[in-house]
């Protein structure tokens, strides 16, 4: 018996002795992501510490305070470069934090750190900004515990192919040297981990709950109280006509379900029928029963479908739709978001200036930008006696477009799981995380109420390329072991090549890797930690100066030059980017929501300097910006301008041809495909050598705007050159140096 106790001691003491190493093990994992891959990186190593049973906290590297590094054993740090060599915007507010002069040398000696940076090889300050943030913490004192790690988006298999090895020999480092304790292993692949967040179907209305009277029978201050003495035939007859109120009152209510919820195309009636009596619950509620019986639609100009449009489907419309669904030009939905410092335009153009024949389908998108309430986050709140401020802009600047899913795809995909009965029932999210910062996932901002459909229209997307994560979730929902084994295939980076020949290749969507593998049934419940949350997209603004002028008051007009990505891939199949067939689908006058990106200053140092610009394609609309703020302060005022364009067909993409002479630019133009040789813009820089040097040593300002990859690497090796062939620099070396050194230069490129 003695021996027993004495077992049973020992077990329960082991067992608070490994609780207690297992509470310790903690990592926090910060980002700083400006297009979502560092986001996704740093949601990688949190599943991979969570395997080894640390207690993982990723976050944005904005949402936390200097001293919170200090309470972490362990912190990474995964950071991608933007711009001139830039952290990302939710990364900056913490960057500043670390270069207060204050901070004491050793004020970080307790951390242990490592980092990881993505970056772009074709920007000149490739992976600048995590470097910068390695040295910066070094100097505070802070000790790395494993090496930095950088990848390339440029890679052919783009940054897996440094991240994979690099996050393998981390799981590696942290086994060795933080070992679990005895008798406890890591997670095996093979046992899912518990989502981060879900969605839960919110409670059901009372059935009892009746629609509030027009008059309100509630007494005032004032108001006398009813006797409580009355004649017993008088109240005999008054319970007579209340039992017949009450019936009347029924039919009423019967009559309204029947005329408002009836209709063969509602989904869920009964649920919007609780979700609309909620609303009329308020005496101040706007809404109102559409009619009081059926023979109401019959003394109403349009009859049914006037009165169903803005009530029973006033936030489906496609379920009601006069035009044909099956046309392939869909249009998106338009309902508006409570997205934070987001901004409310009405399209007032959508043009293609490409040819039809013409390879590429590039738009020039006109909005007028309305003012909003001043120092709100909610872009929807009415500007009714507050203060507003317009939208401001300099060149340089971008606007995000946020697109949306289409029904079409919507519907197909509600199909395919068999979530037809709660997709029209509203949600709500919750957050399964110990330490969780929100409720929701980082980005993602739904309509209050918001249905399943709602939620894959406006905020999950489903139609983008699956990462491998995606692949290992969804292996845990199917019984098929063929189609289960092939899902785990894809998911395990030793068969890369197989990954990327299924997805990358062929550009195959999430929606058409589920139709692929049939037999995956995923729980709506999960679909937060499954599907990635839809993005923004960035465009350089294209106008600026007058441009930007609206005969409204406190209207800002903002032009885009958008070349939508549509193409064939090897399974012969056309693809459209969400955002350009988004884009492509938005009719004039329709209002949709943007956001701004701040770029640095650039006007403030380029205004009164010569200026050479560079810009090939759709990269002539920054530049295109920042010739006309120029012009802004009178005719030349920021100097001379020489500029290189560069296209396909002069007769097909050369942009804003007829602005030029009118602006009094120099143009030198390459159209690579007008001639037998194909000719570049690096090739002009050559030729006009004795051009690009006159305008470097008076000083300009060389502005280098465009598609990422090789040109700009080209670009810059043909300034090089030009520099040499006009006689100011002896070699490309001296040239290089002499040019990085002494010119004002700057690059845009994506």
């Amino acid at each position: 018996m003695s021996n027993s106790i004495m077992s049973l001691d020992h077990n329960s003491t082991t067992t608070h002795n490994q609780d207690n190493q297992v509470d310790n093990r903690r990592v926090l994992i910060l980002y700083g992501s400006e297009t979502g891959n560092s986001q996704d990186a740093a949601g990688d190593l949190g599943r991979l510490a969570e395997r080894l049973r640390f207690q993982t906290l990723v976050c944005e590297m904005n949402d936390v305070e200097l001293s919170a590094l200090l309470r972490y054993p362990l912190v990474i740090f995964v950071v991608s470069t933007t711009g001139q060599g830039e952290v990302p915007k939710n990364a900056r507010q913490f960057w500043k934090s670390l270069l207060r002069k204050r901070l004491p040398p050793s004020c970080l000696r307790n951390l242990n750190f490592t980092t990881f940076g993505l970056g772009d090889s074709s920007y000149s300050k490739y992976n600048w900004a995590v470097r910068k943030l390695h040295k910066r913490l070094e100097q505070l004192g802070a000790i790395e515990f494993f090496p930095r790690g950088e990848a390339d988006e440029r890679h052919e298999d783009g940054i897996d192919t440094a991240f994979l090895p690099w996050s393998t020999s981390l799981r590696a480092h942290l086994r060795a040297n933080y070992p679990l304790p005895e008798g406890l292993l890591p997670i095996p692949l093979d046992v899912q981990l518990p989502p981060k967040y879900t969605i839960e179907l919110l409670p059901a209305m009372d059935s009892t709950d009746v629609i509030m009277s027009e008059h309100d029978n509630t007494l005032n201050e004032g108001d006398t109280q009813p006797t409580t003495s009355e004649n017993p035939n008088d109240k005999a007859h008054r319970e007579d006509k209340s039992t017949q109120d009450k019936r009347d009152n029924q039919q009423q209510v019967l009559d309204d379900t029947a005329a408002l919820y009836s209709h063969p195309d509602t989904r869920d009636p009964e649920t919007l029928r609780q979700v609309h009596q909620v609303e009329r619950m308020s005496i101040n509620s706007p809404t109102h029963s559409a009619r009081l019986s059926e023979q109401t639609a019959n003394n109403i100009v349009g009859g049914i479908d006037i009165l169903d449009r803005p009530n029973v489907l006033r936030d489906h419309t496609t379920v009601y739709s006069l035009q044909d669904t099956d046309k392939p030009h869909q249009t998106a939905p338009d309902t508006l978001l409570p997205i934070p410092g987001s901004w409310i335009a009405t399209v007032e153009r959508n043009v293609r200036v490409t040819p039809n024949s013409h390879w590429q389908d590039v738009r020039h998108l006109t909005l007028r930008v309305f003012p909003r309430v001043k120092g709100s986050e909610n872009p929807l709140e009415k500007q009714s006696g507050h203060e507003i401020e317009r939208f401001i802009y300099v060149p340089g600047d971008v606007v995000v477009l946020y697109p949306k899913n289409f029904p079409e795809d919507v519907q197909a995909l509600i199909d395919l799981m068999g979530w037809g009965d709660v997709a029209d029932k509203p949600f709500e999210h919750r957050s399964n995380d110990y330490d969780g910062i929100s409720t929701h996932p980082k980005g993602l901002y739904p309509v209050p109420r918001s249905t399943l459909r709602d939620l894959l229209l406006h905020n999950y997307d489903i139609t983008s390329i699956p990462k491998r994560v995606f692949f290992e979730e969804i292996a845990f929902y199917t019984e098929d072991p063929a189609h289960r084994e092939r899902l785990q295939e894809f998911a395990n980076p030793v068969f890369s090549d197989e990954f990327y020949d299924y997805t990358s290749r062929p550009r195959r969507s999430i929606l058409e890797v589920l139709q692929d593998f049939p037999s995956v049934q995923i729980p709506y419940q999960h679909i937060p930690s499954l599907f990635p949350v839809i993005r923004g997209r960035e465009y350089s603004i294209a106008s600026g100066g007058d441009l930007m002028k609206d005969t409204r008051p406190g209207v800002t007009r903002v032009e885009l030059l958008v070349a939508l990505v549509k193409y064939k891939t090897v399974l012969r199949k056309t693809r459209q980017g969400l955002c350009s067939r988004y884009v492509d689908s938005l009719q004039e006058d329709t209002d949709i929501q943007i956001g701004q990106r701040q770029q640095d200053s650039l006007d403030l140092y380029a205004f009164n300097k010569p200026l050479l610009a560079i810009g090939p394609g759709t990269g002539i609309a920054p530049i295109r910006s920042l010739i006309w703020d120029r012009r802004h302060g009178g005719q030349n005022a920021g100097g001379d301008t020489l500029l290189f364009f560069g296209g396909r067909n002069s007769n097909a993409d050369y942009f804003f041809k007829g602005e030029w002479d009118f602006l009094g630019i120099e143009v030198f133009t390459a159209f690579s495909r007008d001639q037998r040789q194909k000719i570049y813009v690096q090739d002009r820089i050559r030729e006009q050598a004795d051009r690009v040097c006159d305008f470097l040593v008076r000083g300009a300002m060389v502005y280098l705007c465009g598609s990422s990859g090789r040109m700009p690497v080209a670009v810059r090796q043909a300034l090089y050159d030009a520099m040499v062939i006009g006689g100011m620099a002896a070699d490309q070396e001296s040239a290089k140096a002499q040019f990085h050194s002494r010119i004002l230069y700057r690059e845009e490129v994506w």
